[in-house]
Order: C-alpha cells, then sequence, then structure tokens
C-alpha cells in the first residue's frame, strides 16, 4: 500500500492514503487502477462510484463527478417537498441529486432529465425508483403532462463561467463533459434559461432551486425574480455551498 499511497501523493492526489484505501477495496487490478488516477482521471470515474448523502451513486466515465456541496441542495429540497409532490432533478448528470432526494422522501415522483446521452444512462440505473428519466435540454422534453403540475425543480446546473473553465484541475476539465461546467460569460447563462422555462411546468406556489457560486448567488436571485419567483439565497459555510431558492408566485384567475 505505501508505493501505492507514495505513486498518488508524487501524481498530486492531496488525499492519497484515503484515495489508496478505496483503489484498494475497488477489486481488479490495483496497479491499472492507479495509473488511471495518476494520470488524472477522476477517482470516482475510475472505481465506478461516488459518496454522495449517505449513498453510493454509479458514476461512468465521462459523466459529471456529483459534488458534496450538492449534498446542502438535496437538504434543501427536501425540507419543501410535500407528501407525493412531483420533482423534477434537472441538469441531473448521475441522477445523484434525485437519487438522495428519493432516499429521504420515497413517496416523492422523481422525473430527471439531462441532454447528455451518457448522463442519462447512467441516471437510469441509480435512478430505479423514479418516474422518468429523460434526454432533456433542461425542461423541454418533459411529459406534456406534467406542466403546470411539478412541485420542485433542483437543479446543479453548469455555473462555471466560460473563461474560468481552463483553470479548473485537470481532471474536471478533461475527464468531464464541458458542458456540464460551462455556464457561458458570467457562468448564469442556464440559470437564467431555466428560471425562464420553469413557471410553465410548476404549480402555483411551486419551489425551484438552483445551486450556484457564492458570489453569483444576487445575480442568480435577481434571474428567479425576473421569472416571477420571491426568491432567497441560503449558504452552508460547512460545505461552501450556496442554494438560490425561488416560489412562483400564485397566478391570477384567466
Amino acid at each position: 500500500m505505501i508505493p501505492v499511497v507514495a505513486r498518488l501523493r508524487a501524481a498530486g492526489c492531496v488525499f492519497a492514503e484515503e484515495e489508496a484505501a478505496v483503489l484498494a477495496d475497488a477489486g481488479g487490478d490495483l496497479d491499472a487502477l492507479v495509473a488511471r488516477r495518476v494520470a488524472g482521471e477522476p477517482l470516482e470515474q475510475v472505481v465506478g462510484w461516488a459518496a454522495f448523502a449517505g449513498l453510493r451513486v454509479a458514476v461512468a466515465p465521462g459523466v459529471f463527478v456529483p459534488r458534496r456541496r450538492s449534498e446542502f441542495l438535496v437538504t434543501r429540497a427536501v425540507a419543501v417537498v410535500r407528501s407525493a409532490a412531483v420533482v423534477v432533478d434537472v441538469c441531473c448528470g448521475t441522477g445523484a441529486i434525485g437519487a438522495a432526494v428519493l432516499a429521504a422522501r420515497p413517496d416523492v415522483v422523481l422525473h430527471a432529465a439531462d441532454d447528455d446521452p451518457a448522463a442519462v444512462a447512467c441516471a437510469c440505473g441509480n435512478l430505479p425508483g423514479a418516474a422518468g428519466v429523460h434526454r432533456s435540454d433542461l425542461l423541454a422534453a418533459l411529459p406534456p403532462d406534467l406542466a403546470g403540475r411539478v412541485d420542485v425543480v433542483v437543479a446543479s446546473t453548469p455555473y462555471v463561467p466560460t473563461d474560468a473553465v481552463a483553470a479548473m484541475p485537470a481532471e474536471a476539465r478533461e475527464h468531464e463533459p464541458h458542458a456540464a461546467l460551462d455556464g457561458g460569460g458570467d457562468g448564469l447563462d442556464v440559470v437564467r434559461r431555466l428560471a425562464d422555462q420553469a413557471p410553465a411546468w410548476l404549480r402555483a406556489d411551486g419551489h425551484l432551486l438552483l445551486e450556484c457560486a457564492e458570489h453569483q448567488a444576487d445575480a442568480a436571485r435577481q434571474a428567479l425574480v425576473g421569472a416571477g419567483f420571491a426568491a432567497a439565497i441560503a449558504r452552508d459555510e460547512e460545505r461552501d455551498a450556496t442554494v438560490v431558492g425561488g416560489v412562483l408566485a400564485r397566478r391570477g384567475p384567466g
């Protein structure tokens, strides 16, 4: 094990001891697994799973790896779901957020959506209890009968500004889909599009919950307000996580 730790540490792995233990427990050819990690592949893609909100979520090569900070998004979503609520996990990636919501509230009716076919395939494996996993540009390909019936839309959208993607760690830049990272000029292009789409799908008093960086929070909140939501910012310092949540205003008659 010591040579494995040394190889990982030399490659820049900060938590070399912990990663060595995970790789050793993964089974298969340890040397080949270590070589993949040393070459820069995310640990979760190498071993095929990520720990998230108390779950072991399958992670396929080339699919966005769920971040621990997104557990705060799950907490915020679970806090607002009602019994038998319809929940949509957008930009779902592996489906980790939806899986965690289902684990906490197995009575919800969960749909998940992502535009990446590899992510959709991965999410299908992680979400056997979902009502549907859809290949969709945000909400566009959801079943039409969900319009006006969704209680909660939850999303960890791409929110890295385009110019900042090049400065991300190589394991993200080279092994995760660019579209899952790049949020446009200020990082909020997808947030704005989702805020504009969501009111057509949400019921009155429905919730839209979005993850973003702390410095983006006020601009994201303003995007939700502009789309008809009463919005607020929530912060979890321990996870370094920021969630902007909006409640859709009640629709008037006619």
